[in-house]
């Protein structure tokens, strides 16, 4: 194990034993007046992950972590992965629906909630997701969620359905010293950590990395951006998505900086400013390459470029440098490499790439060579490739992922609702956005501020449709087979919602 030298470190439990060798009482993580030092993070975490241990937490149990940015939830990351099971961070954004069928998905053995920040009320929230724990205690059986078996509430009085946080009080030894031995047989390809995204279904969507997927791409994104020693960098995205995790908290503490949490909840419309103006303040005058593409399935970025975007391909820098060990490939519809000057979808294979979607059989998302579906269109131009957007219907919206079929799901269970269908719009200032055409049950009068009201309560926000129009079936433009013209439905959509937003046209 590396004692020392985080930087050569290959799993979760020796970039934390090393980084409490080298950096000690350096701040690592702070909010507010609180303050985790490296040395703290991992004594705090080893406790944690005792008493886990002595709970039967083994190797790949999935347990969930419900806390706002904070230091709370870096150790509890750290205590999780650093034995071999799998870390899962829950959404903030969360509604009661979208975090039940999470748990449910994830198939999550235990969870860690933050009982409240600002506010947000988890317990609550975890409360509405779950009914059926009012009359549980502590020792969960729950049919909406088979595997969950019980869940800390951080506080010293939890719900009769919760634990407390006893582990801060875990003293012992024995099952201390049973951290280290379990540390000891953690291999670098085993899965550390379950990313929850959007997908092309309704269904979540769990992105699985291994431990040496997450601390190899913790090296480069570090080398990449030119994070230095002593660096102080601001949180400005969730810790519960790819982007909180990979552009600032992991490669800040494995240098030995300082990650400063903002006491305020970051929202998706915020994220993709966020990104930017850290990029243009403080990393990009000492970054070795541009912005680049990535996505939760490589656990970031896998490419950058060293040129400004080309004036007629303006998504993106033109892609000239790979992450080690990552081949990229452009393929056209039969899988076959497109030549030079040919589009197609880019697949990606290597150690930073996803060991595989949950409850996803593999040949449905990767090819015969081991190469992952981005689903994203690439233009080849020697070595360089040029993105050209999604292939799919997914919606990006200031960064975050929207998948069309969930918002379409909660769309048709509203009353007078006879069917939806939702899409990307273009929009200068988020790249895209929701949008929703909406065909009311024969002889039902609906209201857009209605809808909306009840989709803000099932759908996190950044997922309820900016613009909504209504339309009678026979309007809606359609292909001789009957597919959608998605173009046109979408300047149907802007102009009829920007005509009166909140009446059914007649």
């Amino acid at each position: 194990m590396h004692q020392s030298d985080p930087t050569a470190a290959r799993t979760v439990p020796e970039l934390i034993g090393a980084m409490a060798a080298a950096y000690g009482d350096k701040p690592a993580v702070v909010l507010a007046d609180e303050v985790l030092t490296y040395r703290q993070l991992e004594a705090r975490s080893a406790q944690l992950a005792a008493w886990l241990l002595s709970r039967g937490v083994g190797k790949a149990t999935r347990i969930g972590i419900l806390y706002a940015n904070s230091p709370s939830w870096v150790v509890a990351w750290a205590a999780i992965t650093r034995i071999g099971a799998v870390a899962v961070p829950l959404s903030t954004f969360s509604k009661p629906p979208e975090l039940a069928r999470v748990i449910r998905h994830a198939d999550l053995h235990a969870l860690i909630v933050q009982p409240a920040f600002l506010r947000q009320d988890f317990v609550r929230l975890v409360e509405d997701a779950l009914p059926e724990l009012g009359e549980q205690s502590p020792e969960l059986r729950v049919a909406a969620a088979p595997f969950l078996r019980w869940i800390v509430v951080d506080t010293a009085a939890p719900p009769g359905w919760a634990r407390p946080p006893a582990w801060r009080d875990f003293a012992e030894a024995s099952s201390i010293d049973l951290v280290a031995s379990a540390e000891a047989e953690v291999h670098p390809d085993e899965p550390a950590m379950m990313i929850y995204t959007s997908g092309q279904s309704a269904e979540p969507k769990g992105v699985l990395h291994s431990q040496r997927g997450i601390v190899e791409k913790t090296h480069y994104v570090r080398d990449m951006l030119g994070i230095d020693v002593g660096d102080e960098n601001v949180l400005t995205m969730p810790l519960f998505w790819v982007g909180g995790l990979i552009m600032t908290l992991f490669p800040t503490l494995e240098i030995g900086g300082t990650v400063h949490c903002t006491e305020g909840p970051t929202t998706g419309g915020t994220i993709v400013g966020a990104v930017q103006r850290t990029l243009d303040a403080d990393v990009l005058p000492r970054a070795r390459a541009r912005v680049g593409l990535g996505m939760s399935e490589t656990f970031g970025m896998y490419s950058w470029g060293t040129e400004p975007p080309h004036p007629e391909r303006p998504l993106c820098a033109p892609l000239s440098l790979f992450a080690p060990g990552v081949d990229v490939k452009v393929v056209d519809a039969a899988g076959n490499r497109v030549a030079d000057g040919g589009r197609g979808e880019i697949l990606v294979r290597g150690r930073t790439v996803t060991l595989g979607l949950h409850k996803v059989a593999r040949t449905d998302s990767f090819d015969a060579d081991g190469y992952y579906r981005t689903g994203d269109e690439g233009e080849v131009d020697g070595q360089v490739i040029y993105f050209h957007g999604r292939l799919g219907d997914m919606i990006k919206t200031s960064g975050a992922n929207v998948s069309p079929a969930e918002v379409e799901r909660e769309l048709v269970a509203i009353d007078g609702v006879a069917s939806a269908h939702v899409i990307a719009i273009d929009d200068a200032t988020r790249g895209q956005v929701v949008g929703a055409a909406v065909i009311p049950e024969s002889g039902v009068e609906l209201s857009v501020a209605e809808l909306l009201q009840t989709l803000r309560a099932r759908l996190s926000s950044y997922k309820v449709p900016t613009l909504v129009a209504f339309f009678e079936p026979e309007e809606l433009p359609v292909t001789p087979t009957y597919k959608i013209r998605r173009p046109v439905l979408a300047a149907m959509i802007r102009a009829r919602a920007g005509e009166d937003p909140l009446k059914r046209p007649g």
